[in-house]
């Protein structure tokens, strides 16, 4: 009997490490695929596999480069390519549509028109139609930002600081004499969030890359209710401060600036968005 169950040993373990495998391969992740990815990649004949991770707490930028750069980096290129924008690009401009729950990534080459590479869903974001105007009221900002910090020792996975409130909602704040407008606005990793943009933890690896090869001052977030290509972007009248139409017509020239024709990839299929007006 001892005999017997001897020369099974091999045979399990050989069946358990491939169970072992196949159950790391399907829900490690930073081995998933993207949903709403709109660029079928081509086949790739070598695999990256991820290091060894730095001890989170304690790990920098330059850290989150080794451990999640590389893996990142393979899974953006083929957008790049299929978009005919070089990797890491010159710009880069993130537009988030709370309604649509979608977070558009749009680059350019140095002097170049920049073009659609893909897009990414929110899995969380708190709040309604209408821009942040004071702490606690669980609203994501709608306006034009800049990152400011990259931080890889987030709660949240990986987190990208915006500069709310910016000039813009600052000058207001103390117009209506709003003493705390908010602060600490980020977009993050995880499925959780109020008034951040939660993107999961995938997402968030090849976002940060991206932003922390590209140059955070190379970066731009344009957040907006929906989409004004789809639908004008109007406030509604006595719940909203009368200079929100103001800030939705500035957002909505940032946003079809982008998807003028010559800005849009053939490649990828694009027709969704309208094109600029003549002005």
């Amino acid at each position: 009997m001892t005999h017997r169950i001897l020369k099974l040993l091999p045979l399990t373990a050989a069946v358990l490490i491939g169970a072992c495998a196949h159950h790391d391969a399907a829900y490690h992740p930073r081995t998933t695929g993207h949903e709403g990815a709109v660029v079928e990649k081509p086949a790739q004949n070598t695999v990256i596999l991820p290091p060894p991770l730095s001890e989170p707490g304690q790990r920098s930028v330059a850290d989150v480069l080794r451990d999640f750069g590389p893996y990142a980096v393979e899974q953006l290129q083929p957008y790049f390519v299929r978009a005919g924008v070089a990797y890491p690009p010159a710009e880069v401009t993130l537009v988030g549509l709370k309604a649509e729950k979608k977070l558009e990534l749009w680059a350019r080459d140095e002097g170049r028109e920049y073009r659609f590479i893909r897009d990414y869903d929110i899995l969380a974001a708190s709040g309604t139609a209408g821009p942040k105007l004071r702490q606690g009221d669980g609203q994501v900002p709608e306006g034009i930002y800049r990152i400011v910090g990259l931080n890889p020792n987030s709660n949240f996975h990986l987190s990208m600081k915006l500069d709310y409130p910016n000039e813009y909602d600052r000058a207001h704040a103390a117009a209506e004499g709003r003493r705390d407008p908010g602060s600490d606005i980020f977009i993050h990793g995880r499925a959780v969030s109020i008034g951040c943009l939660a993107m999961g933890d995938a997402a968030i690896d090849e976002l940060f890359v991206l932003v922390a090869q590209v140059g955070k001052e190379r970066v731009k977030v344009v957040i907006a209710p929906h989409d004004p290509r789809s639908r004008t972007l109007e406030p509604v009248p006595g719940v909203m401060p009368a200079w929100v139409g103001e800030l939705y017509g500035m957002i909505t020239d940032q946003i079809v600036s982008l998807s003028h024709p010559l800005a849009v990839s053939n490649a990828v299929g694009m027709e969704r968005f309208q094109p600029a007006r003549p002005r």
